[in-house]
């Protein structure tokens, strides 16, 4: 009975009982609509089912959701993501090249340079906030409008289509679940390392609860806000 009475008290006090209680809803609903909504099965050593594909279209949103989280708890927002992702896209696609399923740049290059043109993104929105001034929602609306036109510009307005088998066993491998449901894992714990286990998530706590007590405080706004729009960024990109 204790246990009962101390899971309900963290239950109450917890910011995501609500949440929690609308998806619990949600479930019942399909449990109800769908019999065979809960229904998994593993076939060549993989699993699947209903539960297993909605995780694993998630998984791009889970990922920009945690540098979103970071965005948002410094008092911003991000709303260049979507563009991000496709300029990330394109620009590995590019790398790769086309219909051949052959590439002359290692996979690990292909990688790196993508992220950094999404880190290089990030940074900037970053910089806009951080230095110029800009509002986050006007900031980062610049590239929200513009984003795509670079990534149409990068792949000459075509739809491009990759046949390379390690580049698609990132975003539809298995390893006896989707295979980024991994990526999601590692992000979620380099992001998790970053903000509870280094002073980098209290400052971004501090300065979402009062920017200028922060600066008074010793914390360089400026420079926290410009790391966390670089992550945002980076999230992007890996979501691309």
């Amino acid at each position: 009975m204790n246990g009962l009475n101390r899971i309900w008290k963290f239950f109450k006090s917890s910011n995501l009982t609500w949440s929690l209680l609308a998806l619990a809803l949600v479930l019942l609903v399909n449990f109800f609509v769908r019999p065979g909504f809960f229904a998994l099965e593993i076939k060549d050593g993989h699993l699947y089912g209903s539960l297993v594909d909605i995780i694993n279209r998630g998984a791009p949103l889970m990922v920009l959701a945690i540098g979103m989280t970071l965005v948002i708890a410094t008092g911003g927002t991000d709303l260049s993501v979507g563009p991000v992702i496709a300029i990330t896209a394109a620009v590995a696609t590019s790398l790769i090249g086309t219909e051949t399923g052959i590439t002359h740049t290692p996979l690990v290059f292909v990688f790196l340079i993508s992220l950094a043109v999404a880190g290089a993104f990030g940074l900037w929105n970053g910089f806009l906030v951080s230095r110029i001034g800009i509002q986050p929602i006007v900031a980062t609306l610049i590239l929200m409008v513009a984003g795509r036109g670079v990534a149409q510009m990068i792949t000459d307005g075509q739809i491009v289509r990759i046949f390379y088998e390690p580049y698609f066993f990132f975003g539809g491998g298995y390893l006896f679940v989707p295979f980024p449901l991994f990526v999601v894992a590692g992000a979620y714990l380099i992001a998790w390392l970053l903000t509870r286990r280094t002073a980098f998530g209290l400052f971004i706590e501090s300065i979402g609860i009062n920017a200028r007590s922060s600066f008074r405080g010793g914390i360089n706004e400026k420079n926290i806000k410009l790391m966390v729009y670089m992550v945002s960024g980076l999230c992007a990109g890996i979501a691309g």
